[in-house]
């Protein structure tokens, strides 16, 4: 499940022993205001899809961002909510794995971040160059061997960035986070802490100290 983005993902899939993910069902919903509402529902629906129940599930895989607070919390309380009460392992993704995984060459990953800033990172060959990070698009400071960039917040601000932008994908594919997480699953790893990748403060913060009226 991933829900660091406006697309609101859950996905039934399938790990082989040799890493080979297979995608059984998946739901997709975008909309950036409704991960609350809409992310357990999802779940329910692929389960049901492929005839199975919570209970036969062994593992979890949840993108950990970086996206907003709102969103981005829903899938990770859910998952380690369930982890919790099925007694199945959690695992965490970067988000921006579950774009850039599935590119080739060197690519920028990104996605936005609102107040007119992206989450980003770097992609070699589907593998993540450093960190991820969130910066305005005019202030990336890019190689100049970055093939093109690919994601919803490259084709928010593509004049700003300056790169061919490719039109797929614009948000995580479940098989790629899967994918991530799978070297995990076929060991049967302990849970991840789930550590959020906020990158910044949340909007919403305690009100101050109130102030004297004369």
């Amino acid at each position: 499940m991933d829900s660091a983005t406006p697309a609101i993902t859950a996905a039934a899939v399938e790990v082989a022993g040799d890493g080979a993910v297979t995608v059984l069902a998946e739901r997709v919903t975008i909309d950036g205001r409704a991960h609350g509402e809409l992310l357990a529902p999802a779940i329910s629906a692929v389960l049901a899809q492929v005839g199975k129940a919570p209970a036969d599930l062994s593992a979890i895989v949840v993108g950990v961002g970086p996206g907003p607070f709102t969103g981005l919390r829903v899938g990770l309380v859910t998952a380690a909510s369930m982890s919790d009460a099925l007694k199945i392992p959690a695992y965490g993704v970067c988000s921006l794995d579950g774009i850039g995984a599935v590119t080739t060459g060197r690519v920028l990953v990104a996605t936005d971040a609102r107040r007119r800033e992206v989450y980003w990172a770097l992609y070699d060959g589907g593998r993540r160059i450093g960190e991820a990070a969130v910066a305005r698009p005019a202030d990336l400071a890019l190689p100049g061997d970055i093939d093109f960039a690919v994601g919803a917040g490259a084709h928010l601000y593509a004049e700003v960035i300056g790169l061919p932008v490719a039109e797929v994908p614009r948000y995580p594919s479940p098989a790629a986070l899967a994918r991530s997480a799978a070297d995990r699953i076929i060991a049967g790893a302990p849970s991840d802490p789930l550590t959020p990748l906020y990158l910044r403060r949340p909007d919403a913060v305690e009100p101050g100290a109130r102030k004297p009226v004369s």
